[in-house]
């Protein structure tokens, strides 16, 4: 199924309140820099989709008109499936809640961004984690040198894209 730009939990909901549609809505929960600081995000893992399973011969309109719903996938007449197979591993992977967590482990040398304060955008590499202070050195370029700087572990979010670290 296709969604509305970030209206995938709007569509889940109403999805699976119609009798005979099973909804699968994968998510993951992460850290993401805001001016602010970091904060906890939840998203889906594949924007703008979600998985349904429904006799399309007696559901399709009524599916298909579903409020956060866009349209149902197809390529003329055809209309995809995904093997049940895919569908049982995900669901196994992400549990009841359907949401995978990205933890907010750091290692030395991982690329980070830093969130809010006067450094808030800037991309610095772990230097060294300091766990019982809940800190990390970082070092980051700034007025065209590199510069060791100690950073609270909530002040931090990860460069890469975590949709791309799950797959």
């Amino acid at each position: 199924m296709r969604s509305q730009p970030k209206r995938e939990h709007i569509a889940a909901r109403h999805l699976r309140q119609l009798p005979g549609v099973q909804v699968l809505l994968p998510r993951i929960r992460f850290r993401r820099a805001t001016r602010k600081g970091a904060v906890w995000a939840t998203e889906a893992l594949f924007p703008n989709y979600l998985f349904a399973r429904f006799d399309w011969r007696s559901l399709l309109r009524l599916v298909h008109h579903s409020p956060g719903v866009a349209g149902v996938v197809h390529f003329g007449n055809r209309w995809p499936t995904v093997p049940p197979e895919v569908i049982d591993e995900l669901q196994k992977r992400l549990g009841e809640q359907e949401v995978q967590q990205v933890p907010p482990d750091f290692a030395a040398g991982d690329a980070v961004r830093l969130a809010g304060g006067a450094f808030h955008g800037l991309e610095a590499v772990v230097q060294h984690v300091m766990p019982g202070r809940q800190r990390v050195r970082v070092l980051l370029e700034f007025l065209g040198r590199q510069t060791a700087v100690e950073v609270p572990l909530d002040k931090l979010t990860r460069v890469r894209d975590e949709r791309a670290h799950l797959l």
